[in-house]
């Protein structure tokens, strides 16, 4: 599935059984809390808090995908073509990083 594609499908979800996308601020709050919940599960994963009851079960793949799922919907409701956007990032860093990441000796 492409960006456009997702982008598409979101939308037709939202505007049919969804009924309506949520204001703007709601859904910037929404995936607040979606990144929250990718933070409590890499923490518990991959740091070193341990695991909850109410944690068991929770997948990386779902919430990563319930963060895809609210940016879509801001930038559908906000016309920003994720495709075109994310072109126009990678133009960006490559001007501006070209060289950068390569010279860092911390990462060599």
């Amino acid at each position: 599935m492409t960006l456009e594609e997702a982008q598409h499908q979101v939308d037709q979800w939202i505007n049919t059984t969804g009924v309506r996308y949520f204001n703007e601020l709601t859904n910037m709050a929404i995936l607040t809390e979606e990144v929250g919940e990718v933070a409590r599960l890499m923490s518990r994963t991959y740091g070193e808090q341990s695991f909850k009851e109410s944690d068991k079960g929770k997948e990386l793949s779902d919430e990563l995908a319930d963060v895809l799922w609210v940016l879509i919907c801001i930038a559908n409701q906000t016309g920003v073509n994720l495709t075109d956007a994310l072109q126009k990032n990678f133009d960006k860093k490559n001007i501006r990083d070209a060289s950068r990441h390569q010279e860092n000796p911390k990462l060599k």
